[in-house]
């Protein structure tokens, strides 16, 4: 019996904008370290015992995203990414990923369920409860952590224990007098969201208590497709699937619910007002990332992604900035950037869902300056790569090498460019790009034209199975 790690990657994280966008978020966010937090997660699984190779499950927006850091790694030579069409919370997710182990044979496996986006500070209080989770799952429970409070904390539900180690009850997030109660009786821990359980007893438990989500997410699986590393979902069949947590759905319903208690230095990061709380601080108090100079500064997060902060008198303050957007705010209403958030969504703003650097399948590309009827990109393709063959009906595009060496495709041409080296593709004009070398590729892009929004692509032939624009 195997232990498999599933690692749940959808989401945002909205609260940690502007760091965290719809198109780069929370999850690939480098926020404690030198490793992002689905990094960590997937290193903190590796090497459990009885741990087979990772499966994430991630939105189809973000899966090559996912792909490039799970191998940065390089921990896990046959990992895989199941791809949801639709965001449907996280009970579609898990009873998704449960039917795939049924599917492959692997009922009597155990699940372990991860968020991919959370911090975890003691490695071996965490292998100790996982081995515990284990045991009770192979027993036919449903296994959820509950972490051991250590303040009233009003922003997290709670799990009431009953005897041994059987669930009482889930709580909601409760007020600050409440959450006080809670923390004085000791009968009350932090529901984590991360689970053990079989993939049978999930698919059984899921069948009589969420009997829609389990027939559609089976079929999904059924009709679903594999593609190299990915598995997709049938598109179909889940957005007919109803949305709901795996909370609600099933945890607050089934009589199988044991927990374990967790000490393990566990934090959920959900706001910037928790990333400073578990973020090393200086002898004010203050949690500092980035070119940042301060002067009579107290209590505070400051980060700097692009340029030179500073600040001065500021005490128990949020200051947060990226390329094209600032963040300032009180830490005690971290919670509250959401709201921003919703504005830049319901305004349509880019700075809602894209940084000004954007990750592509390739590389990635930084806008540098945009106008009307013009804009400067620095594209960075990654060795051996190449964009999709494709033509523009509204731009036209002038390239210049600033390093390494492209093979261009242009109109009836294949040639290739060095350093210091231009070409000019008409509008209309099919055209590829492409690295044949062993260093990335730079270059910079001028688009002039009357339209220059990204859905202004017509892919004809795309190595990464992309739809046309």
């Amino acid at each position: 019996m195997a232990l498999q790690p599933i690692i749940l990657a959808g989401g945002t994280g909205s609260r940690l904008w502007p760091l965290s966008r719809e198109l780069y978020p929370k999850q690939v966010l480098k926020l404690t370290g030198e490793l992002s937090l689905l990094q960590a997660t997937l290193q903190r699984v590796h090497g459990l015992e009885g741990a087979v190779s990772s499966m994430v499950v991630v939105g189809e927006e973000h899966r090559f995203l996912t792909k490039n850091q799970i191998e940065e790694l390089h921990l896990f030579p046959d990992f895989s990414i199941l791809l949801e069409p639709f965001g449907k919370n996280t009970a579609p997710a898990i009873c998704g990923a449960a039917a795939c182990m049924v599917n492959q044979g692997r009922g009597g496996d155990v699940l372990l369920v991860l968020p991919a986006d959370h911090l975890i500070l003691n490695a071996e209080s965490f292998v100790q409860a996982v081995s515990k989770a284990v045991v009770l799952a192979q027993q036919g429970r449903i296994v959820t952590f509950g972490i051991v409070p250590d303040h009233p904390e009003t922003g997290y539900g709670y799990i009431a224990r009953g005897e041994g180690d059987r669930v009482e009850r889930f709580v909601e997030k409760p007020d600050q007098a409440t959450a006080e109660q809670y923390l004085a009786s000791g009968k009350y821990l932090w529901n984590s969201g991360m689970f053990a359980f079989t993939a049978e007893t999930l698919l059984t438990e899921m069948k009589r208590f969420a009997p829609e989500i389990a027939a559609r997410m089976t079929e999904a699986v059924d009709k679903g497709k594999p593609d190299g590393r990915f598995f997709r979902f049938d598109r179909a069949a889940m957005a007919a699937c109803p949305a709901d947590s795996i909370d609600y759905a099933l945890m607050e319903k089934t009589d199988k619910a044991s927990v374990v208690e967790a000490d393990i230095g566990w934090s959920d990061i959900g706001s910037w007002q928790a990333l400073w709380a578990v973020a090393a601080r200086d002898g004010d108090g203050n949690a500092v990332a980035g070119d940042v100079i301060l002067e009579d500064v107290h209590n505070s997060l400051i980060r700097s992604e692009h340029r030179l902060v500073t600040a001065i008198g500021l005490r128990d303050t949020m200051v947060v900035e990226t390329a094209d957007a600032v963040l300032v705010a009180p830490m005690d209403r971290s919670q509250d950037v959401k709201a921003i958030v919703a504005k830049l969504k319901k305004e349509k703003r880019p700075e809602f869902n894209i940084h000004r650097t954007v990750y592509r399948p390739w590389g990635c590309y930084t806008t540098l300056e945009m106008q009307d009827r013009f804009q400067i990109k620095r594209i960075t393709v990654t060795p051996g790569a190449r964009l999709s063959l494709q033509m523009h009906h509204h731009r036209y595009e002038h390239w210049v090498v600033v390093s390494g060496t492209a093979r261009v495709q242009n109109g009836e041409q294949s040639f290739l460019l060095k350093e210091d080296e231009a070409t000019y593709i008409p509008c209309g004009t099919v055209h590829r790009l492409e690295n044949p070398g062993v260093i990335p590729l730079e270059l910079i892009e001028v688009q002039i034209g009357s339209y220059l929004g990204e859905d202004d692509i017509v892919r004809f032939e795309d190595e990464y199975g992309r739809l046309p624009e």
